[in-house]
């Protein structure tokens, strides 16, 4: 499993949003969207 499938996976199973895990991991929730579209792992 690649990472961004692992951290989409992750995501929905803990019912967060891509805002509520930008906030957890004090990033932009345009970080989460290109990380689980594989876009950036930065």
């Amino acid at each position: 499993m690649k990472f961004n499938e692992k951290l989409l996976s992750i995501r929905k199973k803990k019912g967060l949003s891509q805002e509520e895990l930008g906030m957890e991991l004090q990033v932009s929730r345009q970080t989460i969207s290109k990380w689980e579209a594989g876009v950036s792992l930065r």
